[in-house]
C-alpha cells in the first residue's frame, strides 16, 4: 500500500485534515489510519458517559467519511515506522470473540508525507492504584464502561433500598478542569433522570453522591477567575461536594484517599492529566520529557522534513515562546495549517514564511443540556468576555456542530441536526440498555 499523504489518528484534528485534503486531492494521495471504525468529538465523551448521548447514534463511520471526503481509510493499530524508508507498519485486526480469528492483516504503507495525529491519554503521575482503579475518559470504550458501570450500581441500589434505606451510588472524579468538572455536571443532570426511569426508590441528590477533587486551588485554574466561581456555584447548586487544593495519594477498590481524608467510592473518574502515548517513545523520532513529539513552527516533527505532527501529541513552542495547549481548537488550526502547507506543496508553490500561530478564541464548559459558561477572547490582546447560561449553552453546541461541517459539509450537519432534535422527542433522555 503506498499513498502521498498518510495521517495517523482520527481524532478532530487527523479526521478534519483527511477530509479537507482528501476533498482537493482524492483517494489515491490521501489516507487516515486509525485503530477504531468509528469517529466521535472527543470533548462529547462526558455526555456518553453519563448516558445522555448514544454513541451508537454519534459516531461517524470512517469508512462513510473517506467515501463521501474522498479519502482512503485504512483500519488498524499503528504499530512501527521506518522513518528512512517511509515506511508505516499497521497491526493485524482480530475478531472480538474467543476464536481470535485474524480478520485483516499486517499491512506496510508507503508514504511521502507522514501526519501523527495521535492525541493523547491518561497521565496518573505514578499515583498508587490510579491506573487499576479509575476510568478515564479517552474513548468512546471507556465512556461506555463507566455508563454500564453506573447502570449497574443504580439497579443495585435500587434493589438494596427495601432492606437499606441509605443504599446509594459513590462517584469520586479527579481533576477540576474540563472534563471532571462538565462529567460532575452532566452526571449530575442524568442522575435525575435515570431516578424516573425504573428507579422509583432513589432520589438523585441524595442517592448519587459526586465528590470532585482538584489539586490546585481553584477549578478550571487555566480559565479566568471569574469562569472558575461561575463553575464552582453552579456544581454546589447541583449537589457536587467540590474539594479544591488537595492531593490524591493513592486509589483502591473501596475508595480515594486524599490527605488525611478518605473518599468512600465505587466509581473512580480519572480526569487530573495528560500525556502523549508511549508508543511514540519507540518511533526513533524526538521527543520532549512529556513524550510529545518535538515540533518545529511549522509543525515538522524536527530533523524530518516529511514528517509532521498535530493536536495533543505535537510539542510546539509558539512565537511567543509558550507551549501551545491541548484543546480541540488548537488541533483545528493546526489541521488547517497544515492543509495549506501541503496544498502549497502540491501545487509546487514556495512554503508558507509564517510559522503555526496558536489563536485562542476562549473557553466554554458545559453544565448539561441547559446551560454553559465561559470567556471568549476578543481581537484585542488581553480582552475577554464571560458568558453563560443559554447562550453560552448555544455557542458550546455550535462547536460541535463546526466540528461535523467541516467533516460532513454543511448541508448533512443541519440535516443531521435536526434529526437528531427529532430523535430525542422518541427516545429516553439517557440510554438505559
Amino acid at each position: 500500500m503506498q499513498s502521498k499523504y498518510v495521517i495517523v489518528g482520527g481524532g478532530a484534528g487527523g479526521l478534519e485534515l483527511a477530509c479537507k485534503l482528501g476533498r482537493k486531492l482524492g483517494p489515491e494521495a490521501v489516507m487516515l489510519v486509525d485503530s477504531r471504525l468509528f469517529h466521535i468529538w472527543k470533548p462529547s465523551l462526558h455526555e456518553v458517559a453519563a448516558g445522555t448521548l448514544d454513541v451508537h447514534q454519534e459516531g461517524l463511520s470512517y469508512q462513510m467519511l473517506a467515501h463521501d471526503n474522498r479519502f482512503t481509510f485504512v483500519y488498524g493499530p499503528m504499530l512501527a515506522l521506518d522513518a528512512q524508508q517511509r515506511v508505516l507498519t499497521v497491526g493485524a485486526i482480530e475478531s472480538g470473540d474467543e476464536s481470535k480469528e485474524q480478520i485483516l492483516p499486517e499491512r506496510q504503507i508507503q508514504f511521502e508525507k507522514l501526519v501523527m495525529a495521535v492525541g493523547s491519554t491518561s497521565n496518573y503521575f505514578g499515583v498508587p492504584g490510579a491506573a487499576e482503579h479509575t476510568i478515564s475518559l479517552n474513548a468512546t470504550e471507556d465512556a461506555e464502561r463507566f455508563r454500564l458501570t453506573l447502570l449497574k450500581l443504580l439497579t443495585l441500589a435500587e434493589l438494596k433500598k427495601s432492606v437499606q434505606p441509605d443504599a446509594g451510588v459513590d462517584v469520586v472524579i479527579i481533576g477540576g478542569g474540563a472534563t471532571g468538572v462538565e462529567l460532575a455536571a452532566e452526571l449530575r443532570e442524568a442522575s435525575g433522570v435515570y431516578a424516573t426511569y425504573g428507579f422509583r426508590q432513589l432520589q438523585a441528590e441524595r442517592d448519587v453522591s459526586i465528590t470532585l477533587l482538584e489539586g490546585a486551588p481553584r477549578i478550571l485554574a487555566p480559565l479566568p477567575e471569574k469562569v472558575s466561581a461561575a463553575a464552582l456555584e453552579l456544581l454546589r447548586q447541583r449537589a457536587v461536594n467540590v474539594v479544591t487544593g488537595t492531593r490524591v495519594t493513592a486509589i483502591d477498590g473501596a475508595g480515594v484517599t486524599a490527605g488525611d481524608t478518605v473518599y468512600p467510592a465505587q466509581i473512580v473518574v480519572w480526569a487530573a492529566g495528560i500525556k502523549a502515548p508511549d508508543f511514540l517513545k519507540e518511533l526513533g523520532l524526538p521527543v520532549t520529557k512529556s513524550g510529545q513529539l518535538d515540533v518545529d513552527g511549522t509543525l515538522a516533527v524536527k530533523g524530518y522534513d516529511d514528517i509532521y505532527a498535530l493536536g495533543d501529541c505535537a510539542a510546539c513552542i509558539g512565537p511567543d515562546g509558550k507551549l501551545v495547549p491541548p484543546r480541540a481548537q488548537a488541533a483545528h488550526q493546526m489541521a488547517d495549517y497544515l492543509l495549506e502547507t501541503f496544498m502549497r506543496q502540491h501545487k509546487g508553490q514556495s512554503p508558507q514564511t509564517k510559522p503555526y500561530t496558536y489563536r485562542d478564541y476562549g473557553s466554554l464548559v458545559s453544565f448539561g443540556q441547559t446551560t454553559s459558561v465561559g470567556s471568549l477572547m476578543g481581537s484585542l490582546k488581553g480582552l475577554s468576555w464571560f458568558v453563560d447560561g443559554f447562550v453560552a449553552r448555544m455557542m458550546y453546541v455550535s462547536l460541535h456542530l463546526m466540528h461535523h461541517q467541516a467533516v460532513l459539509g454543511t448541508v448533512r450537519t443541519g440535516v443531521l441536526a435536526v434529526a437528531r432534535f427529532l430523535i430525542k422527542r422518541t427516545t429516553p433522555l439517557v440510554k438505559l440498555h
